[in-house]
């Protein structure tokens, strides 16, 4: 107990988040586009607003936390979708109203009590799938005949089908006539041109001036429509089914089913891809706005919210269950709180340390940031092309002279390696008896230069002792001091610095190679050996 207490804490330290207050049996059930955040009194304290999902044997309720307790909810008449907050009058104090999406229709909430219903203004429908209903309203044509009209039209119609008539499309033959019978006296309506159903919206910009809609469809494309366009401006082919969709100032980040995560601009183009661990849950906005830093949360199957700035992992918070919605924002009277949702329906309210820094390099291990960076690469010549025929026409010579250099190289390489273990000519000792490193840090323009060598013990826990270290030189152009001494014991990890002199003779501003030795007391084999080029003797010229 002793030991996971010290390890909790230790993590709570390292955390950039206070764990403020975690309820498992909360009974919340919903989504991150069913969470808002907002000042519902005018009295400066922001609420939770949260659309149930009603799971569990539970009904579907909007409901308000303040602080870490529940203080009203109301009873909702269809499942949500999405819950926003909004400001629709210029009384004092400002206070918003609460607006909830369901089905075709907007329920809107002042004072927590019901206000208004909206309903979304249906469009024309395909007159050729008017009449065809028409006429099985008046029992002219049977279920099967309806079906094959109306294959004919979705086939060939430039308007698409209602969901009426691609709902009876899915529908199995012995439950066409039933579905016929009860919908066939209803109008037909149609609420989105799109080519696909929609599963996440974001929008940007203002109604009256420019707006931009970005709407991730459930055919794996995201589609971006603009202020009076008619069929989307640009088109956005994703690698599988979308999760989410964050937009990130002017980039788009959407989460897909392959365990990716993707931006790209908000003209299409594709900016990078980042691999994920586990599969997405949910995702969300992390805007802090008094540093003016912006990234993505990502709720994991694997119990984690990862978050990412650009393609950079800034930042892990692991938690007690899954995570299904997350929200951040003002909470009270916190400016940055983060709040959780989980799977079996528990609360996870962090707040973010006023002392917390998001570093900009990558947590996560992978290849380097130059890798991803596009090459220049020039435009086809024709002495390319020329080279290219040529190359095709001589592949299997080419191929078989590259392998030939290839294993020389090895070979070359391998007797190189071979020579420098037996001879002790690396920097690093081939034993495990005594794992040594040793380089070298030549100082001074002349002609006395300060010659430091750097040993280091590299084993577990292992001392080294009874160790020389020795120097070689051409006498005629250099004195050294000491060029024999006894090392002392090196300690594993650290490293031992051991200072010298040497003092150039010559005035011609020529230069030579001093080789160092370190060997163990009693044998003549070295056991390293470093070779230091040592520097042209300025300080003649100079004075």
């Amino acid at each position: 107990m002793a030991a996971t207490s010290s390890s909790s804490e230790s993590n709570e330290a390292n955390s950039k988040w206070l764990d403020a207050h975690y309820d498992p049996m909360a009974n919340l059930y919903t989504f991150s586009s069913c969470i808002a955040l907002a000042d519902l009194h005018g009295d400066g304290e922001y609420k939770l607003v949260v659309g149930d999902l009603g799971m569990a044997g539970h009904t579907m309720r909007l409901k308000v936390y303040r602080g870490t307790g529940l203080a009203s909810e109301s009873t909702l008449l269809d499942l949500p979708a999405a819950v926003t907050t909004f400001l629709m009058d210029q009384n004092e104090p400002r206070t918003p109203a609460v607006a909830v999406a369901s089905g075709p229709f907007i329920y809107v909430y002042k004072n927590l009590r019901p206000y208004f219903k909206f309903t979304l203004p249906p469009l024309d429908a395909n007159p050729l799938e008017q009449d065809v209903w028409e006429q099985a309203k008046e029992d002219m044509i049977d279920p099967l005949t309806l079906k094959e009209m109306l294959e004919g039209i979705r086939d060939k119609a430039e308007i698409p089908l209602s969901v009426r008539s691609l709902r009876f499309l899915a529908q199995d033959v012995p439950e066409m006539e039933n579905f016929v019978n009860l919908h066939k006296g209803q109008p037909i309506k149609r609420q989105m041109t799109l080519p696909s159903v929609p599963a996440f919206l974001d929008v940007m910009g203002q109604f009256d001036v420019e707006y931009r809609v970005t709407v991730a469809c459930r055919d794996g494309n995201i589609y971006i429509l603009r202020r009076e366009s008619k069929r989307p401006k640009y088109c956005i082919e994703l690698s599988a089914q979308p999760v989410g969709l964050v937009r990130v100032h002017k980039n788009i980040v959407a989460g897909c089913s392959d365990e990716t995560l993707q931006g790209y601009t908000q003209k299409g183009k594709k900016l990078w891809t980042v691999y994920l661990p586990a599969p997405l849950m949910t995702m969300s906005l992390l805007d802090h706005k008094s540093r003016g830093f912006q990234a993505v949360m990502v709720g994991l199957a694997n119990q984690e919210v990862h978050m990412y700035r650009d393609k950079n992992l800034v930042d892990i918070i692991r938690t007690q269950d899954v995570i299904t919605s997350i929200c951040f924002g003002r909470y009270g009277r916190e400016d940055n709180t983060l709040i959780m949702t989980t799977k079996g329906g528990g609360l996870i309210i962090k707040i973010l340390k006023r002392t917390a820094v998001f570093e900009e390099k990558d947590l996560s291990l992978g290849p380097p940031v130059a890798q991803s960076i596009r090459l220049s690469v020039p435009k086809k010549t024709r002495l390319y092309v020329d080279q290219t025929l040529r190359e095709r026409e001589n592949a299997m010579a080419m191929h078989h002279v590259f392998q030939m250099d290839l294993y020389r190289l090895r070979l070359m390489a391998a007797r190189a390696y071979v020579k420098a273990l037996e001879s002790s000519l690396a920097p690093i000792t081939s034993t495990l008896q005594e794992p040594l490193k040793m380089n070298a840090v030549v100082q001074g323009i002349g002609p006395t230069f300060k010659l430091t060598l750097h040993i280091q013990n590299t084993s577990a826990g292992h001392p080294s002792i009874n160790l020389l270290v020795s120097f070689l030189y051409d006498q005629s152009l250099y004195a050294m001091k000491r060029a024999f001494f006894k090392a002392p014991m090196l300690v594993p990890g650290l490293n031992y610095p051991i200072e010298t002199f040497v003092e150039c003779l010559s005035d011609k501003g020529i230069s030579d190679v001093i080789k160092v030795f370190v060997l163990r007391e009693g044998q003549s084999m070295p056991l390293l050996t470093a070779h230091i080029n040592m520097p042209v003797n300025e300080g003649l010229a100079a004075a």
